[in-house]
């Protein structure tokens, strides 16, 4: 289904069908009239938007592990035996506020992050696995008795280290975020820190400093999009919307030309963990 990163090819069907019916309308026409249907000002906002909006639902550091896309690259199950996949099974942290759990269920590993749907993993060799119905590979770091010690998700050109934690540590973390989204109350620091976040990206200098090492090297990979930021124009308000399924702040970000909504959270150390944006009212 075609979205508003299609204007300009639904601004060539509107003058194709007109054209049929001998009503002439030019180009940039065609351009500010899809830009009015999506509710924009102008051709020029809808354009900063699409640009701004890159892939959908781009983050700036991939947490949606079930997002459909199909794998890119043909690949070969093998069978393992349970043995194998009792030694990769437990319990991974990605955060102070998500876990990465892995249960052997037949012949697959059956993964669930924090907040998202479970997904079924297929074996490769005994500490490769990768998904079906997304592009996403977990690749596991065995220790001296074969056991995993952690996990590397692989996904969006990204490699995300999880280490192995015990049942008691990842019971506190689900009890810890479940009362965050009850709650429903932004995290102090979340609104100050997104400030700063948005106004570095624009300025094309942000804060490496205030990112833990996975988001900044997220952020480096994507600067070329997310810069337009900069087209957006300066911040007018920020308004907190609510607490996200893997206990992150959700914010509604209105600037001159545009808006956006921002997924954040801060660690323990007041360093960003997760900065997630699409765009938005």
């Amino acid at each position: 289904m075609r979205d508003f990163r299609d204007a300009k090819a639904m601004a060539q069907t509107l003058r194709e069908v007109l054209g049929a019916k001998s009503i002439p309308l030019t180009h940039s026409d065609s351009l500010e009239l899809i830009a009015k249907l999506f509710g924009q000002r102008d051709w020029n906002t809808l354009s900063a938007r699409i640009q701004f909006a890159g892939p959908p639902s781009a983050p700036a550091q991939a947490t949606d592990f079930t997002a459909e896309s199909p794998p890119i690259a043909a690949r070969q199950e093998i069978a393992v035996d349970s043995a194998a996949l009792d030694r990769c099974a437990g319990f991974y942290q990605l955060n102070d506020r998500a876990v990465f759990t892995v249960t052997p269920d037949g012949h697959h590993l059956v993964m669930q992050l924090t907040g998202q749907r479970s997904v079924r993993f297929y074996a490769e060799s005994v500490t490769e696995f990768f998904a079906k119905i997304v592009d996403a590979q977990v690749s596991f770091v065995a220790g001296p008795d074969g056991r995993a010690t952690s996990l590397i998700l692989h996904q969006n050109g990204s490699d995300i280290p999880m280490a192995r934690i015990d049942a008691a540590t990842a019971s506190k973390i689900a009890d810890q975020t479940a009362e965050r989204v009850k709650n429903q109350s932004a995290n102090p620091g979340t609104e100050a820190a997104l400030h700063r976040l948005i106004d570095g990206i624009a300025s094309g200098n942000p804060n490496y400093n205030e990112m833990s090492p996975a988001l900044a090297a997220a952020t480096r990979k994507q600067m070329t999009w997310l810069q337009a930021l900069a087209d957006l124009g300066t911040i007018q308000s920020v308004r907190f919307l609510g607490v996200g399924e893997q206990g992150e702040d959700v914010y509604s970000v209105r600037q001159a030309n545009g808006a956006s909504h921002w997924r954040i959270a801060l660690d323990d150390k007041g360093i960003i963990s997760t900065a997630w944006v699409s765009p938005g009212p």
